[in-house]
């Protein structure tokens, strides 16, 4: 009986291990998928999240009687032109801005010298204060020699050479190649590295249409892969994956644009240059988890510098930067995002970093949603109930 029992014992055990090493080599299999794969899961994920956002929408315009192929296309074409008359108003400050940018840069350098100079005469008083002249006059003294041979020095290297002739025309006409090629060479390496990003981006809008337009007929027949009690669980788990996208995604839109409006408005009345295209940057900014409130401040101050001599803006500029973004990301985040997301604070730390890792810039932007859609999942079914606790705040 003994014999037995050590029996079952060692074949649990190693029924646990086998478990537990194809669950490893199964989230191994599913990492490197992803990271290989992450421009073909970054377009699908992104078109998903636009469909949720825009699929209220679509139901909006059915209400008038329209068929949803034709619903869906006029909302995209709405959103289209939306985008559009945006990228408009930001180019032409982006173009006024580098009309303006040699004044601007001038002006900044400016202020960098007179804050050297400060520095400089600070650190001179200091020396004076704490070392003795006999002291500074001999260290200046064993400071000159090196200088004036390293200054003979650059003289002969400076000194000009004489100027080469070429032979024969036909060098001359080699050389002018030999100059163009690196540049041709180099806006080429620099368009073929983000040749695939335009490619895939290119099929978000048809993704989204058919998303939406076929939306229907998608979930009705996922939903018939499943049985009995496992086809509930699907359609709520894809509800709550909708409402937790759309919450994050609308909530932090509108989040945006409470924060850039006040900003702009904020701008204009102190007169900061290009406050247009400042206060949206800064709001976008604001929204980064954890360094939204350093990065919010570089637009508006970089643009509040070019103003001569008004501290005081700059100072005023801050404090309503930083005002706007302890108000949003500290109130009107819980009561317009927290309520649907519910993520604790260190799983989205831990999700910015893993997606961040895998996807870079886009795993940032994504991670929230993607991880906000593992918990709707994790809710709803009931082996993984723990885990949904774990992701949650509760």
């Amino acid at each position: 009986m003994a014999a037995f029992n050590t029996e079952s014992t060692t074949s649990d055990r190693s029924d646990r291990a086998a478990s537990l090493a194809t669950s490893v080599i199964a989230l191994a299999a599913t990492v490197a998928l992803l990271y290989f794969g992450k421009d073909f899961f970054i377009t699908i994920i992104v078109a998903a999240v636009f469909a949720f956002i825009l699929d209220p929408l679509v139901i909006l315009v059915m209400k008038l009687r329209v068929p949803r192929p034709t619903a869906t296309g006029i909302v995209i074409l709405v959103a289209l032109v939306a985008v559009y008359f945006l990228s408009v108003v930001i180019w032409a400050q982006v173009v006024t801005l580098s009309e303006d940018l040699p004044t601007y840069s001038s002006r900044i350098n400016e202020l960098v010298d007179k804050a050297n100079d400060k520095l400089d005469d600070f650190e001179k008083k200091t020396v004076d204060a704490i070392v003795p002249s006999s002291l500074r006059q001999q260290e200046q003294q064993i400071q000159q020699k090196p200088q004036e041979a390293m200054k003979a020095r650059r003289r002969k290297l400076a000194a000009p050479a004489p100027p080469v002739q070429p032979a024969e025309p036909f060098i001359q006409e080699v050389r002018i190649h030999s100059e163009t090629k690196p540049l041709i060479t180099t806006v080429y390496a620099y368009a073929a590295s983000y040749f695939h990003v335009v490619v895939m981006a290119s099929f978000v809008p048809f993704l989204v249409y058919f998303m939406l337009s076929w939306r229907d007929h998608i979930s009705r027949t996922f939903q018939k892969l499943f049985q009995g009690e496992a086809r509930y669980v699907v359609g709520r788990s894809w509800s709550g994956i909708g409402e937790s996208t759309r919450g994050y995604v609308l909530g932090n839109f509108l989040l945006w644009v409470f924060v850039s409006s006040v900003s702009a408005i904020a701008f204009f009345l102190l007169r900061v240059p290009y406050w247009p295209l400042v206060g949206p940057v800064s709001a976008f900014f604001s929204l980064i988890p954890y360094v939204g409130l350093p990065l919010s401040l570089i637009p508006p101050v970089l643009a509040a510098l070019a103003i001569p001599n008004k501290f005081k803006v700059v100072a005023l500029v801050m404090v309503i930067t930083a005002l706007l973004h302890l108000i949003a990301m500290n109130f009107l985040y819980a009561k317009i995002i927290g309520r649907r997301v519910r993520l604790n604070p260190f799983i989205v730390t831990v999700a910015l970093m893993f997606w961040g890792m895998l996807w870079g810039g886009a795993g940032l932007l994504l991670a929230v949603p993607v991880t906000a859609a593992i918990k709707a999942v994790c809710d709803n079914v009931e082996s993984l109930h723990d885990y949904g606790r774990l992701l949650g705040d509760d």
